[in-house]
């Protein structure tokens, strides 16, 4: 569909042009194989050095501390399993949030079933981490915090220099998920005591199917992947060349303009948010207003059902979400939302818009003629609804 209002960008992201152009020559002429010691494979090699270079300066890194990966979701499995493996002798209990991707919270319950002591600490309504609680959760076997830079489907940031200063004072590793943030925002591992942090190209106009992870230079952890000697012997696997030289691309364009796109984005997001709050009656903003990534706009709608909001504003040209696209198709209603409070039945009705700064104000209009239209349809069909009119429903969040 040509004419498509695309605000799913949590999800995924178009690639960027530029990005296309420069990963192109490594499928067909620059193709061989990086770890080739004749001419071919060391351009592969200089390339895949230069985009490792270009991402390590984005998060304040040194080159030598990033490993390519194959997305995020590798990334924090490899963090969280490699250091159980590396450090079991020291503890096996680790701590995370109740709001996080499900990348950490399944790679968690894995083990779990391992031996592994997992604590949950908990968020305000806003899904900011309840700094107190972590700081009780902490044992002398603790091992490993790993909480997410930003989240996926409310966008709240969490204090994360915070959290790693404390993880840090007590000698216990830090882990970040930061595939919402980077490109978004600035971040600066050093600062905030991170000692990995995991990040994927196609949620910044790069490719699907790479990205890293960081990891502090002196940190030993266990391989995730056994084969070869590739990523100085800790990521088995011929490197994903064209993707990296992608990844590179889009984090250097993401960079260049970054406080620019992250100013033109918020007033459309704050827009939009306004626009929705002053002329549709019954929903509610979830997350924190201000401690939030640029791009992200998430409501619940009281008295509709989120599947069918979606379904209906798909028929009208417009993608969204109703929260993490890895979770597309579960019956369940949004772990994050629960986890900030609110009840099964308006959690339900939650919806995810998250922008670029190729979306317009035109097109914030047209969502909210569409979401107006929809919401009264879907509402008039609710029997809820209908006994709130009638004033024997007034179980309401304002």
């Amino acid at each position: 569909m040509s004419n498509i209002i695309y605000m799913d960008n949590a999800a995924t992201t178009k690639a960027a042009p530029e990005v296309l152009k420069e990963m192109l020559p490594y499928f067909s002429e620059n193709y061989g194989n990086p770890n080739s010691i004749y001419g071919l494979g060391q351009k592969s090699q200089k390339a895949m050095m230069e985009a490792r270079e270009i991402i390590a300066g984005a998060i304040k890194a040194e080159k030598s501390e990033i490993y390519f990966t194959a997305g995020g979701t590798e990334a924090d499995n490899w963090a969280i399993k490699g250091v159980c493996e590396a450090y079991a002798d020291k503890g096996k209990h680790i701590i995370t949030s109740t709001i996080e991707h499900h990348a950490v919270l399944h790679t968690c319950e894995y083990l779990a079933g391992k031996g592994y002591q997992i604590s949950y600490v908990g968020v305000d309504e806003n899904g900011l981490i309840l700094m107190d609680e972590l700081k009780k959760a902490i044992r002398p076997d603790t091992i490993l915090i790993s909480v997410c830079f930003a989240n996926n489907e409310i966008g709240t940031i969490q204090p994360i220099r915070e959290i790693g200063e404390l993880a840090s004072s007590k000698g216990i590793l830090f882990h970040t998920d930061a595939v919402q943030a980077l490109g978004k925002i600035s971040i600066d591992v050093k600062e905030c005591h991170i000692d990995m942090l995991s990040a994927s190209a196609h949620k910044l106009n790069g490719p699907k199917g790479v990205g890293c992870l960081y990891i502090r230079a002196g940190l030993k952890i266990g391989s995730f992947i056994h084969g070869g000697a590739q990523e100085r012997k800790l990521r088995a696997g011929t490197g994903n060349v064209p993707g990296v030289v992608g990844f590179g691309t889009a984090v250097k364009l993401a960079l260049a303009n970054m406080s620019d796109k992250a100013e033109k984005i918020t007033g459309l997001r704050d827009y939009l948010i306004e626009k929705i709050r002053v002329e549709i009656p019954y929903c509610r903003l979830n997350g924190d207003y201000k401690k939030r990534l640029p791009n992200n706009i998430n409501f619940s709608f009281q008295f509709v059902e989120g599947e069918a909001l979606l379904i209906m504003l798909d028929m009208k040209g417009i993608a969204a979400s109703s929260g993490s696209a890895c979770s597309s198709g579960s019956a369940d209603p949004s772990h994050v939302l629960l986890a900030i409070g609110l009840p099964h039945e308006i959690a339900y009705g939650s919806l995810r818009l998250s922008l670029s700064e190729e979306n317009t104000f035109a097109e914030a209009d047209m969502v909210v003629t569409a979401l107006k239209e929809i919401i009264t349809k879907l509402r008039s069909m609710s029997p809820l609804y209908e006994d709130f009119i009638k004033g024997e429903n007034t179980c309401i969040q304002k």
